[in-house]
């Protein structure tokens, strides 16, 4: 709901202006001392559609605009010598909204039709100077009332394009922070990490050569290393993804699915229900979503099958991961920073996640995103 400095609702804005102007009309009216015949409760009524129509021109400011111009000439034909205020107020809405043409087009014709409706009714009969006179004001406030829109219509504009501008500034320099710090985490611990890697790789290579037997901290050693490679490659590979072009999402799941099979595991995906065009944010967390969860399985799970379930529906787009691995109910994994990751992708969205070992053995992984095909 748009709201204004005081956090007035822009309704309630419209709203109270319309009636102010609508009352102001009907006392002005009223002071001429018109008699309380059916052609003047047709002038009153006349003068407060004039101002009430104005709660509508947020919305609507063309029509508003031609309802306007026709009271303002309905009310002078009928005798009541009331400025036309209300279209002033319509002719500011029209031409911020953009309606340029059609507001000088219908000013035209409005300044064309008020003499003829001020003659008809015996208005004006005080000479042809008085008529040019008012017909001088007219023009000017006529004037005033659209440079006044059109220059808030530009302020807009400005403010518009500075706030693009700045998010763009934003964007480019997060993107340009994210590659200096891959960059530094590449020069600085990748280079380290393999020397560690290798050197464990070629002590126990030689203790077992040798026919010694290997010490377990330098086992450990190995697979610390190992471990540290691969986490340190994949998040060289998060730091450089700027999720643009091509953005991962379901079209890429059947590849993640194909690639775990390729290390051993029987990995299958299921996709259910009509599939349709998500929000690229909720495809690419679906998408993260799986790569983690395979990712987990090959690593960690000692699992020999994985089933991957999507189901398409309505207005939700529900995963399923599950596995056939070691994890059991008594002894439920710590979360590590891929589930704690996962859990953040899916929270933003205003999702929910379920990670857990399952009661028949394994784990599983369920997450519902929400579909907004409006967005």
């Amino acid at each position: 709901m748009d709201r204004g400095r005081f956090g007035v609702p822009a309704g309630v804005r419209d709203w109270v202006i319309a009636v102010g102007v609508a009352a102001a009309l009907l006392i002005a009216g009223l002071s001429g001392q018109h008699s309380a015949t059916n052609v003047d409760l047709l002038g009153y009524a006349l003068l407060a559609a004039s101002g009430l129509a104005l709660a509508a021109c947020r919305r609507a400011p063309v029509p508003v605009l031609a309802v306007t111009g026709l009271c303002a000439a309905g009310y002078q034909a009928i005798g009541f010598d009331v400025p036309a205020v209300a279209y002033l107020f319509a002719v500011y809405a029209a031409v911020r909204a953009g309606h340029r043409i059609i507001t000088v087009a219908a000013s035209v014709t409005l300044l064309a039709a008020l003499p003829l409706a001020a003659l008809a009714s015996g208005l004006h009969d005080t000479g042809e100077a008085f008529a040019q006179a008012r017909g001088a004001l007219e023009i000017a406030w006529l004037i005033a009332a659209g440079a006044a829109g059109e220059a808030l219509r530009q302020a807009e504009r400005r403010a518009d394009e500075a706030e693009r501008t700045r998010e763009e500034t934003a964007r480019r320099r997060a993107d340009e922070e994210r590659l200096h710090i891959a960059r530094e985490l590449h020069d600085s611990l990748t280079h380290q990490i393999s020397v560690i890697k290798v050197q464990a790789e070629v002590a126990v290579h030689v203790a077992r050569k040798r026919g010694e037997p290997v010490p377990e901290a330098l086992l450990a050693i190995r697979e610390a290393g190992r471990e540290a490679a691969r986490e340190l490659r994949a998040t060289l590979e998060a730091l450089r993804d700027d999720d643009t072009t091509p953005p991962h999402g379901l079209d890429h799941i059947p590849e993640l699915v194909q690639r775990a099979g390729r290390t051993g595991l029987e990995a299958t995906l299921t996709i259910e229900g009509q599939r349709q065009d998500v929000p690229a944010a909720v495809g690419r967390t679906a998408y993260r979503i799986v790569q983690e969860s395979l990712t987990n399985i090959t690593r960690h799970a000692a699992a020999a099958t994985a089933s991957v379930r999507i189901d398409c529906r309505p207005d939700v787009l529900a995963i399923q991961v599950d596995d056939d691995g070691k994890a059991t109910p008594d002894t439920a994994p710590k979360p590590g920073v891929g589930l704690l990751g996962m859990r953040e992708r899916v929270t933003a969205l205003g999702g929910r996640l379920r990670a857990e070992p399952r009661s028949e053995g394994g784990f599983t992984v369920q997450a519902e995103l929400p579909v907004d095909r409006t967005s």
